[in-house]
């Protein structure tokens, strides 16, 4: 099984990406999607979340309201890296239960959608790392037009993570997303051939 790290940074378009490896025939395991689940109302993260930053960052159902707390936490670096700790742990947990039921499975390629895999220094747990980028004009407008965020949010989101350009010499493959979905899914179609290749390798003699 080869296991893929997919990341880049807010904006960069991750989710269509996801989308196309996803028809292709990846098995995707989905950061967002876990970090959802790790702060559901009666998790160790939600009370932990609750205590700290109060019941104003709940929704009417009682819920988190990822958007008032986004307004926190990303204003304030080390508000940030509270609410990582309290979350990150979990989210790891899950996934590696995940990754673990697909090798047993047998899927041949996995993708970890992991936004943060360079700042929590998780790159050497995968075989491949992939890069989605864009200029940060770009990622910038994107927020602000498909997201509904105000633009100093936005900014405030991209600043709180690692440049883009320290990321790309990292990376096994780089998907510049910049152009139209048909020339995205064009990239996607070369990086996925090249993966599967990577999977379908045999695996080396052991000494």
């Amino acid at each position: 099984m080869l296991l893929v790290g997919l990341t880049g940074n807010i904006g960069s378009g991750k989710s269509t990406v996801d989308q196309l490896l996803s028809e292709r025939g990846a098995t995707i395991i989905d950061a967002d999607v876990l970090a959802r689940r790790a702060v559901e109302v009666g998790t160790p993260a939600y009370a932990a979340i609750v205590e700290r930053w109060g019941t104003s960052i709940l929704a009417a159902d009682g819920s988190i309201d990822r958007a008032a707390l986004r307004r926190i936490v990303f204003s304030e670096a080390q508000e940030l890296e509270q609410l990582n700790a309290m979350v990150h742990p979990e989210v790891e947990r899950m996934r590696a239960a995940l990754v673990e039921q697909a090798r047993q499975r047998g899927d041949r390629l996995v993708v970890c959608d992991v936004p943060l895999l360079f700042e929590r220094r998780l790159t050497d747990g995968y075989d491949r790392i992939v890069l989605v980028d864009a200029p940060r004009p770009v990622r910038l407008e994107r927020l602000v037009r498909e997201r509904g965020l105000r633009e100093t949010e936005a900014m405030e989101m991209i600043v709180a993570q690692m440049p883009a350009e320290l990321k790309r010499a990292r990376a096994d493959f780089v998907i510049d997303n910049v152009g139209t979905l048909t020339q995205l899914d064009q990239r996607v179609t070369e990086v996925w051939s090249a993966l599967l290749a990577a999977a379908e390798a045999p695996e080396p003699a052991s000494v």
